[in-house]
């Protein structure tokens, strides 16, 4: 039986597709030393919302002020700015009509509100409550600052899939514009794309449907037993 290995940066309350991932997957890798995104948007600490009838950035502004490069676990929330209480404003003034409002926020109020500096301790920990509350066991999430590796891009992958004995690597759409897939086939590692199709449903106060949101705006219409069974839907 081939045991499914996923890695992924720890992104700022993902999308759903993401929470598929883990789903899919025997071992769940966050790639939390992995390098920040200097320059631009990044998924580490934005993610999009419905806010009146569009899909819009919630950003939670971190610090760029070094030199050099720095990984994703290296990088901090910005102190100069109450991000967290206006991205609790964002939620009450998007959703709080939704019909799931209540259970979710009261979830992701806590989340957000999280003392923690560190990008990707905060990120991963809200992802693992959420897994958690999903229905989801978390014991099969690691990160890969734990496992020691010495070669670097699709060789590193492929060092980490060995580490937790990996034969099979589920991997994003993406990930065919920067790895080298004939690797992974030499060295005897299955690789399957995910190829995420993006369930619909009905979103609070819009017609047209808005995909790719933060797994948020489907909590707030579905809730977490709901969406449990549209990302099982979706893989059978």
């Amino acid at each position: 039986m081939t045991r499914i290995i996923a890695i992924h940066q720890p992104n700022f309350f993902p999308w759903l597709g993401y929470f598929d991932k883990i789903r899919r997957a025997d071992i769940f890798i966050f790639l939390d030393d992995s390098q920040y995104q200097k320059t631009g948007g990044n998924w580490s600490n934005r993610v999009k919302l419905l806010i009146n009838n569009e899909a819009r950035w919630l950003t939670a502004p971190v610090e760029r002020s070094f030199n050099g490069m720095r990984n994703i676990n290296e990088m901090v929330f910005s102190s100069r700015e109450e991000w967290r209480s206006k991205t609790l404003k964002t939620l009450l003034f998007a959703y709080r009509g939704a019909p799931f409002f209540d259970e979710t926020y009261s979830i992701i109020e806590p989340l957000v509100k999280n003392p923690q500096d560190n990008v990707a301790e905060y990120n991963i920990y809200a992802i693992k409550a959420l897994v958690s509350a999903l229905g989801y066991s978390t014991n099969s999430l690691i990160c890969s600052s734990d496992l020691p590796t010495s070669s670097f891009a699709t060789e590193r992958l492929v060092e980490l899939i060995r580490h937790v004995s990996g034969t099979g690597y589920l991997c994003g759409g993406g990930a065919s514009n920067y790895q080298e897939d004939e690797i992974f086939e030499r060295v005897g590692i299955k690789l399957t794309y995910q190829n995420f199709l993006h369930p619909t449903y009905s979103q609070f106060g819009n017609k047209e449907f808005f995909a790719g949101l933060s797994i948020v705006d489907a909590l707030m219409n579905l809730g977490f037993n709901g969406v449990q069974q549209l990302l099982q839907n979706n893989g059978e």
